[in-house]
Order: C-alpha cells, then structure tokens, then sequence
C-alpha cells in the first residue's frame, strides 16, 4: 500500500468563490494529491482543504496552494467567527497510511522552511513538530489571532521557527505542524452564541481557567453563531477522539444545553472524518439502547442519525470519512487490492503466471466464505416468527461470524504483501559481507511475517467452531446444509494455511520459533479436523 500523509490547510476565506476555487485548483493539479474535500464557511470566512499524497506530494501541494492564495487574501481586510493568524492560517500533516509521525514533522519542517523562503513570511511549529512545550498548542500559539501580531514578533519568546520576525499585514502569519486526526466538530444550539460560549466553556478541557477546568480531554471549544443557518454551535475540535470519543462530545453538550433550557437541532463534522470514530460513537448506541446492527452502513447511518450529522446539508458518508475517500482513490488508480476484485478478476489473478496471489490468498479468501455462511444462517434465523425463541442465541452467534468475514478479507491481500516482501528481500544486493548480513536479516524477518498471517487465519478460524456447532444445532433447519458448507470450508481453509506454514518454516534459521510454530500449526489443523467433522455429525442428526 502507498504512503498516504494527509493535509489540512485552512485558508482565511469562506465568502469569495473565486478565491476558493483558485486555491482548490492549485492543489489537484498538483502531482501525487488528492483533493478529498473542500469545506468553506461564510461566518468564520475560512476554508479547511483536505488532501491526501506521499509526503514529497503533499508539501508540494500545500506550497501551490500557499503560492496561489498569497495573490489572493488580504488579511488587512479580513473578518470571521474563527480565530486565525494569517492567510494560510494552519497547515498540519496528519499519517494516515504507512507513515509515521516522524514523517509528518518532516513535512512540516521542509514546508515550513520552504514556505518562509517562497514567501519570505514568518511560520511557527506546533503540535508534534513544536520545538517547545509552549508552542505545542495551537490556540496558545494562535493567541492574540492576527490583530496581535505586530507586537508578539516583537519580542524574541514569538520569534518565528522560520521565516523573518516581520509583520506582513496582507499575510499574517502561518501555524505548521504534525498531529493526530482531528475532527472539527460543531453541535447546533437554538441559542444565543453567548449560551453557546457558555457551554464551551464547561466542555472544552482548559474550561475557564487554571481553577475551573472542563470536563473533557483533548478537546478545544468555542460558541458562536452562525448566521446562515441562523442558529448558534458549540464548535470543536476533538484532538484524540480515542480518548475523548464523538459521542462523549456530542452527549456532554446536550446535557449542559439541557440545564440551560437550549434545543440542540443536530451536529456538523466539518471536513472529514475517520471511520473509526464513526463506528466507535456506533457501538456506543447500540450498546446504550440494546440494538442489533452488524453491517457496517448501518451502524454509520445510526450515527447520522444519532448525531444529526445532516441537520445542515447532506452527509455522504463516501464523502466525508476519509478511508472511503482513500480506497475510492486507490480503486481508481491500483484496484484497491485482492479483495476489492469481482469474483471473475480474483480466480483470474490465481490462474495467472504469477506467484502471488496463491495460496496463502485463496485460504484466506474461502475461510471469509466460510465465516459468511455462518453469519447468513444466523440471519436466516434471527427475525423470523418461527424462530422468534431463538433470538438472543442468534444476536450472540452471527457478530462473530460477521467480525471474522472482515477480518479474514484483509488476509487476502496481507498473505500477498507478506510474500512480495519476502520476494523483495531475495532481490536486494549481496556483493559484500555487510550486505548479505542484511539480505539474511531481512529475509528472515520477511519468512517470519510470511509465516504469520496464515498461522494468524487458523487461529482466527479455531475462534468460530464453539460458534458454527450452536449454529448447526439451533438455527434454520432449511439452512442445514449451508452450516455444512461452512464447516468444511473453514476445515479446508486451515489446511491451506497449515501447508503455507509449513513450506515456508523450512527456511526459518530460529529453531525455537519453528519449533513452536509448527507445533502450533498442527494442533490448529487437528482442532479443525475434529472440530468440521463433529459439526457435520450434529448437523446430519437434525431432521
């Protein structure tokens, strides 16, 4: 898979539509990106852009951008609900796929020390890439906003990272950085933007000062009103929405607009959002109001509605959460790995004169079969009048046959991964000592990861055989044979792993990890020897 860094400029004009769509272009045309999302608001007068590239791409892109709206913004001129420091207010680089967040404050050095050079204006550090705890924070390095500017360069504690300490009236200055995922999030308040404020105040973790702090972590927070849509928000930004999750967002600023007699009418995910996060505020609900929802576009149809996601326009879910916007680029450009291939293209790509996929791949592709038709005879059972007895059992059986579908798809392509960098290793040099030590190294390394996933797919199996015998015995008789089915198929999908295993440990040089994983391998295959055939006896027995 590529490396994906994606970029997240906001840029200090949300009214002029020209300006918008100018700064817009300068970043698809640039080589490697691509725009996601372009999210302008007319009362803070500020656009966030979402990107994604490699991170050489990205820091061209977001120059181009910054290039192009130096020509066009007039900070001089420019007044919003949002605070802001400069034209291209903050520009921060965020991992998203095989990078680290090493990589993404090399990006916000190398655009940061570019930009100061291209543009000769002054650029501070922050988040992770901040060279000192007090510019860590945006809001403190963001203190004063623009009008504070002329002052703060002043003195040597403001002095910029790069770039003269000088005050460029049309431009400001420029925030830079590296982070984690954040979700701008607003909520909506019939209300004053004062309630809103009040509200923001309570929540947002620096609450109202040193002796008043908020309730929720890593979470900044302001009030204001929107005056096109004519209501107040409580606006956010989650910084760590593992720790403080959307719904711990969305459930606190309900509670504190309830003591103060205030409506919320919905909520707005401003720019993108990660799947994660939308799954997570899911299982919340589901588990607070006992539902049952496995398929993925429900649980994130729950949270639209849940949230109100939609109160102020439409929330295409292909959109706004960045992996779908990802995989779409990526099935634009490379197919989108094994599993995202049509059936027809998948036995194509075996039968093809080449050694991956093979199979590691096809063992991984027909456990998920196999765990599909688990879940489809649970389904086959659950809701249904004759069955109705049989429903608690059913919501406990299907979610694991659903969680191993998805789990074992992914196999399908980390076995081909898996074995291409092996492959990869046999091809690097080995002209001299130091470079075959390492040639070895890696290859060892590679065989090991090699070995892993399909030991990682009979373990995953060795999980849903307590699950496939309940399921044989209790659910929909006319489903018999598809539990059947299933039984044997997950059998045959270890002894594929177990082979790939096997062919691949004579190679491993460390003894004790053969050892071991062989033993273990051969227990798994045993298990799903006794484990198949027990299901087809019971499942034979029903009439």
């Amino acid at each position: 898979m590529a490396q994906l860094v994606e970029c997240v400029p906001n840029f200090s004009e949300g009214r002029n539509k020209e300006v918008i769509d100018a700064i817009a272009e300068s970043i698809s045309s640039s080589e490697g990106c691509s725009l996601l999302d372009v999210d302008p608001g007319s009362s803070t007068n500020r656009t966030v852009y979402t990107f994604v590239g490699s991170p050489d791409a990205v820091v061209e892109g977001a120059l181009n951008a910054a290039r192009r709206a130096f020509s066009l913004i007039d900070m001089s001129k420019h007044s919003g609900e949002h605070p802001r420091t400069g034209a291209l207010d903050v520009c921060p680089f965020i991992p998203v796929q095989n990078v680290t967040m090493d990589d993404c404050i090399r990006c916000a050095n190398i655009f940061g020390q570019r930009l100061a050079e291209l543009l000769h204006v002054p650029v501070y550090l922050y988040g992770e890439a901040a060279r000192t705890e007090g510019r860590r924070s945006l809001p403190s390095v963001r203190a004063g906003e623009y009008e504070a500017l002329p002052e703060k360069l002043k003195h040597g504690h403001w002095a910029p990272d790069f770039g003269p300490a000088s005050f460029i009236p049309s431009w400001g200055a420029t925030v830079t950085g590296a982070r984690k995922f954040l979700i701008a999030y607003n909520v909506n308040v019939i209300g004053t933007k004062e309630q809103a404020h009040r509200i923001a105040l309570d929540v947002r973790e620096q609450g109202r000062g040193k002796d008043q702090p908020g309730i929720l972590k890593k979470v900044q927070a302001l009030g204001w009103y929107l005056e096109e849509a004519n209501l107040a928000q409580v606006s956010t930004n989650i910084l760590d929405y593992e720790l403080t999750p959307l719904h711990a967002v969305y459930e606190e600023i309900c509670r504190d607009a309830e003591e103060l007699n205030l409506p919320v009418v919905g909520s707005q995910v401003v720019g993108l959002i990660p799947l994660k996060a939308m799954l997570d505020c899911a299982d919340f609900y589901i588990s607070r109001d006992r539902l049952f929802i496995l398929e993925e576009e429900h649980k994130v149809r729950l949270v639209i509605s849940k949230l109100g996601l939609d109160s102020l326009g439409s929330f295409n879910p292909k959109e706004r959460i960045i992996e779908y916007m990802v995989t779409s680029r990526e099935d634009g450009e490379d197919g989108g790995g094994l599993a995202s291939l049509s059936l027809k293209r998948f036995v194509q790509s075996v039968g093809a004169r080449t050694a991956a996929p093979g199979g590691g791949s096809v063992s991984a592709a027909v456990a998920a079969l196999g765990a599909a038709l688990g879940a489809m005879v649970g389904q086959m059972t659950y809701g249904k009048r004759q069955f109705d007895n049989l429903d608690s059992v059913m919501r406990r059986l299907i979610p694991p046959f659903h969680r191993a579908m998805a789990e074992l798809l992914d196999m399908v392509d980390a076995d081909a991964t898996a074995f291409s960098g092996y492959m990869a290793a046999l091809k690097m040099p080995k002209n001299t000592a130091e470079e075959i030590k390492r040639r070895d190294a890696a290859m060892q390394e590679k065989l090991q990861r090699a070995v892993g996933v399909p030991l990682a797919l009979a373990e995953r199996v060795s999980v849903l055989w307590p699950s496939l015998r309940q399921m044989a015995l209790y659910g929909n008789i006319a489903c018999k044979s598809d539990a059947q089915v299933a039984a044997k198929v997950l059998e045959t999908a270890v002894f594929g792993a177990y082979y790939n295993i096997i062919i691949n440990l004579k190679d491993v040089t460390d003894d004790a990890f053969k050892s071991a994983t062989q033993q273990r391998a051969s227990a798994l295959l045993q298990e799903a020897e006794h484990s198949a055939a027990a299901i087809l006896k019971a499942a034979e027995q029903r009439v």
